[in-house]
């Protein structure tokens, strides 16, 4: 079973349309602010906090301060162009939405470093589960947490 999120990829023009037809079915007004921190959220992959999406949009026009990047991270979510994650006794991270295939996550519960992982044998598995269950997917996240590489490697061996 393909589900729908699966091969979706939004560019920045793209996603640039996307806010500005959101914005007016809303009767909001675009901002250049708005459109700045939508900048911040499709350059770079991964997950950003608000601190992180605050310090890249203030770079770009230091009038930009937390209380806009909270509002405008909510009309992205509802405009369906940012997701947000909370990843496990961390803080609220945001990734763009619909920005790559759908993907899973490794997190490491001493350093928080997140890797993104695609796998089709689980996803596979995670349909035919469902199907024997006479479920329908319509979406799911998967969160693994543990000690990556790196941490593994600094740990002393007993």
């Amino acid at each position: 079973m393909k589900r729908p999120d699966r091969g979706q990829f939004i560019h920045l023009p793209a996603a640039k349309e996307r806010l500005a037809s959101f914005i007016s079915s809303q009767g909001l007004k675009a901002t250049r602010p708005r459109e700045i921190i939508l900048e911040a959220l499709f350059s770079v992959p991964g997950h950003l906090s608000i601190d992180e999406l605050v310090d890249r949009a203030h770079s770009r026009d230091p009038s930009i301060g937390a209380a806009t990047v909270y509002r405008t991270m909510k009309i992205l979510t509802e405009a369906g162009l940012a997701s947000v994650r909370h990843f496990e006794g961390k803080e609220t991270r945001y990734e763009a939405a619909l920005h790559r295939h759908h993907h899973d996550h490794l997190i490491c519960d001493s350093c928080g470093n997140i890797i993104e992982f695609e796998n089709e044998r689980i996803e596979e598995l995670q349909d035919r589960v469902a199907r024997d269950h006479g479920f329908v997917v319509t979406h799911h996240k998967l969160e693994l947490y543990g000690l990556c590489k790196s941490c593994r490697e600094r740990r002393p061996r007993p």
